[in-house]
Formats: structure tokens, C-alpha cells, sequence
């Protein structure tokens, strides 16, 4: 058996026993996988971390960079108490209203919304409504802009909150400092920012599934 098939069969493992999902997270994948939207979301343990971390942060808001079919907003949505709040940034109209209907399927509409448009230019907007800082924040949207993200992320937050970056190990590219694609760049970028930032503390975790090879960055707000 080849390391991805291994790599799938102990996805398809853990998921059975630890993090079985539901029509809602099912029609979610189906639905978006029906519309022609990238095979890219995250994997059911990967979804459940996300929404364990959500848990212990005890999060009562949350902000999404990168909505795509709305399946990581149903995870960590679910970890938000009933007047919980979750924004979601996408830039795809498509991906936005493919993740609005999944998110109403799921019971969360009253929670979640999904905010259309660039998220360099959203994230001042928002910034500008002056809301509560937020507990945790999900990185999941073009790469190469993953330190501008990181840069908001600090600016809408407050000590103690949690930072996710996902996709950071780019099947080992994040490795290569000669590199010149602009989502290893973005991503080199925002790795470095953590490193020196007085108030972050980072680190990264490498990880292989049923999405092959990459991982996560995680930082917690310092002050």
C-alpha cells in the first residue's frame, strides 16, 4: 500500500470512530462538489480540531477568511454557544451563496454570515463596525496574501485569542526559500510574521490525509 492510501485509510479510520459526520456536513460536500467548487475543504478530523480548539478557546466569535462550500464554518459554528457569532469572508458570489444554503441546512443561520467580496477589502469594513474582538480566527483563502491576513487577524482580536493558518506545509514547499510562487511566498511571509512578532506565539504542525500532504500555523495573541 503507497503512503496516500495509508494516508487515507487511517483518515477513513479516525473519521468512523472520533469525528463521524451528518447530513448537514455530508449535503455540504455534495452540494459543493456538485456546483464545480474545489475538492479543497478540509478533511472531518481536520474540521472536528478545528472545532475542538473553538471549544477549548471557549469562542463566542469567530472570524472565517475564506468561506468556500461553508464546510469548516459548519464545524466551527457548531462549537459557538446560541448567541455565538461567526463571519465569513469569500470572495466567490458562487462560493458564498453555495455556503449560505449549506450553513441554513445546517441550523446555523443565525449565527453564521457569509460576507462577499475581497477580504483585504472587507476586513477594514468590518474593522470599521469596531465589533468585540474575536476569540479565534480560521486563515483559509489565497495564499499569498496570508500575512496581510494574519496582519488583520491581530488588529480584530485581543490577548489570548487564536490564530489558524491553513495550508501551510504546500506539500513541503513552505521548505524552499528560493522559491518565487506567490502562495509559498504568502506563506514564508506569514511564518515569518509569527516568528517576530512581539505579540505572537507560534508554532506549526505538519500533517498527511486523505488531502495529502500540508499542515497548519498556530498562534495565540500575546497582548
Amino acid at each position: 500500500m503507497s503512503e496516500p492510501q495509508i494516508w487515507d485509510t487511517v483518515d477513513a479510520y479516525f473519521s468512523a470512530r472520533l469525528c463521524p459526520d451528518d447530513e448537514p456536513l455530508r449535503a455540504a460536500l455534495r452540494d459543493s462538489e456538485a456546483a464545480g467548487l474545489p475538492q479543497i475543504s478540509v478533511t472531518a478530523p481536520q474540521g472536528k480540531f478545528l472545532r475542538l480548539l473553538a471549544e477549548t478557546q471557549g469562542a463566542r466569535t469567530i472570524l472565517e477568511i475564506g468561506t468556500l462550500g461553508g464546510y469548516s464554518t459548519i464545524w466551527l459554528a457548531r462549537a459557538l454557544p446560541e448567541d455565538g457569532r461567526l463571519i465569513s469572508l469569500e470572495y466567490s458570489p458562487k462560493h458564498a451563496e453555495i455556503a449560505t444554503r449549506n450553513v441554513a441546512r445546517a441550523g446555523l443561520e443565525k449565527i453564521v454570515e457569509v460576507r462577499v467580496g475581497a477580504a483585504l477589502e472587507s476586513l477594514p469594513q468590518l474593522a470599521d463596525e469596531n465589533p468585540p474582538p474575536f476569540d479565534l480566527v480560521f486563515i483559509d483563502a489565497d495564499k499569498a496574501n496570508n500575512a496581510h491576513y494574519v496582519e488583520w487577524a491581530l488588529r480584530l482580536t485581543r490577548a489570548g485569542s487564536l490564530i489558524i493558518v491553513d495550508n501551510v506545509v504546500r506539500g513541503g514547499r513552505v521548505a524552499d526559500a528560493g522559491s518565487d510562487a506567490p502562495d509559498v511566498q504568502g506563506t514564508r511571509a506569514a511564518v515569518e510574521l509569527i516568528a517576530t512578532h512581539p505579540r505572537l506565539s507560534g508554532t506549526a504542525i505538519q500533517t498527511v490525509g486523505a488531502k495529502g500532504y500540508d499542515g497548519f500555523a498556530l498562534a495565540r495573541v500575546l497582548g
